[in-house]
């Protein structure tokens, strides 16, 4: 017994204390890791007790308070437009677009401005082909503009004159500080539909086309305006002292036959009634140039250096170019026909005559009766 009570004393001290005093030592840094846990962990594990309906109105709770947030941030007198900034004018007035941008923005302030639908507003002025808006923070709102080009000036139905560019874009009315152009355009479509605008566009592209090979051939000058409402029966008005003839020019080669027919009638300065020649036709595209007047008669020549043929509607007369011809006018037209009539009456009288003296002759002939 002594002995086995000596034993366990020296277990105790040697082994199960020592067992007990190491393993106290090890569960310390396990109860100092625990204590050091972050913050946001100790924080989900919280909300894991927290019952659901509460987690949804706290987020509600959140959102409208951010909400209210921006709000009071976007309205405050901080964000309220003061400066509009505009770039890239030439024929724009910047005081147009700044008026633009002050009624779009004053109510809403700079940080809470649509800028898709004011771009758009802006790019539906005249002469914009696009334009860039963006915010100058805190105060500020910047519009890059790039302009359209004017091309050609059109002639519209209502006989104003407006600057078009190559999309056929209506733009501006023509200034009297702009520069005259050689020549007008007409025939430009007034339809708002989509097929209505790609045929302008055909238009304006065959103007300037004109416009070019008639600059190169110095017959600009010549012309007042071309009218393009048909491509395929282009007519071009003149001007000058022949303000009145239009030159019909059909669908292709206009500036050789455009060049034909003014030979034409600078060749022939003693053209019968030039005065009231009307048109001139070369569409025919042989050389032929048909010449009409307003009196319903028409001319024709087979070039410059040919003699001209006159056709009336009541006979053919045939002019020569000789200096002795005299222009048929009316009285002469009218003398021609009494003299006509005369001779008409003149032969049914000498018939009639005839036939009484035959008469007579016959009755003279025949045996008297018993």
């Amino acid at each position: 017994m002594r002995e086995r009570v000596i034993a366990q004393r020296v277990g105790n001290r040697s082994g199960i204390a020592g067992q007990r005093r190491s393993g106290a030592v090890t569960q310390k840094p396990a109860r100092r890791e625990s204590g050091g846990e972050p913050f946001t962990a100790r924080l989900r594990a919280l909300l894991g007790y927290v019952p659901a309906f509460l987690k949804l109105a706290l987020a509600i709770i959140t959102g409208v308070l951010v909400f209210a947030g921006y709000r009071a941030a976007a309205s405050a007198s901080f964000f309220q437009l003061r400066t509009v900034e505009v770039q890239g004018t030439s024929r724009l007035q910047p005081a147009d677009i700044q008026a633009l941008v002050k009624q779009s923005v004053d109510r809403t302030g700079v940080w809470k401005a649509d800028l898709n639908n004011l771009n758009e507003r802006i790019e539906r002025l005249p002469w914009v082909r696009n334009a860039v808006v963006s915010r100058v923070l805190p105060d500020g709102i910047r519009v890059r503009i790039t302009e359209r080009t004017p091309r050609a000036v059109v002639r519209t139905a209502a006989g104003r004159f407006r600057w078009v560019d190559e999309e056929a874009a209506l733009l501006g009315e023509m200034q009297p500080t702009d520069q005259m152009p050689s020549f007008f355009l007409r025939g430009l479509s007034d339809e708002e539909s989509e097929s209505a605008h790609d045929e302008n566009r055909g238009r304006v592209a065959k103007f300037l086309e004109l416009q070019q090979a008639w600059d190169n051939a110095g017959l600009s000058e010549r012309v007042s305006e071309v009218n393009l409402m048909d491509l395929r029966d282009v007519r071009a008005q003149l001007a000058g002292d022949n303000s009145q003839i239009e030159v019909r020019l059909g669908g292709r080669d206009q500036a050789m036959r455009l060049k034909g027919a003014l030979k034409a009638l600078d060749s022939h300065d003693d053209i019968p009634n030039r005065a009231m020649i009307s048109y001139i036709d070369m569409s025919l595209g042989n050389g032929k140039a048909i010449v009409g007047l307003t009196s319903g008669a028409h001319t024709t020549t087979y070039g410059a250096e040919m003699p001209v043929e006159a056709t009336t509607t009541v006979e053919p007369v045939s002019y020569k170019k000789t200096a002795e011809n005299a222009p048929v006018k009316a009285p002469r037209l009218k003398a021609n026909a009494d003299n006509q009539r005369t001779a008409s009456d003149k032969t049914k009288k000498d018939r009639n005559d005839r036939s009484r003296k035959d008469d007579k002759n016959s009755d003279k002939s025949q045996p008297a009766t018993p």
